[in-house]
């Protein structure tokens, strides 16, 4: 007998490695963005946004400007990427 197709439930859905992904704009522009999954980040990480580290095991962001080819890529904590029109204009780079 062939073995069924079963769907996974959400949880295991989620447990790739991006939750999801899109187009922003910032205070520099449009960029592209993914959440990335804690099971996911395995490096450590400096938040543009506030100049702190981000661990291993932490789910963040990482955006790029929209044009570009991904060499500019910045990890964001999640809070920080959120308030990124708060924050002074240039903290992107």
């Amino acid at each position: 007998m062939p073995r069924k197709n079963r769907r996974l439930r959400e949880p295991e859905r989620r447990r790739g490695r991006f939750l999801d992904a899109g187009i922003a704009d910032g205070p520099g522009g449009r960029y592209r963005f993914r959440r990335i999954t804690g099971e996911a980040a395995d490096k450590t990480y400096r938040c543009p946004g506030c100049d702190l580290t981000i661990r291993p095991g932490i789910s963040h962001i990482v955006a790029w400007t929209d044009g570009g080819d991904g060499d500019d890529r910045r990890h964001w904590h999640t809070g920080c990427w959120n308030a990124r029109d708060r924050r002074r204009p240039g903290r992107f780079d």
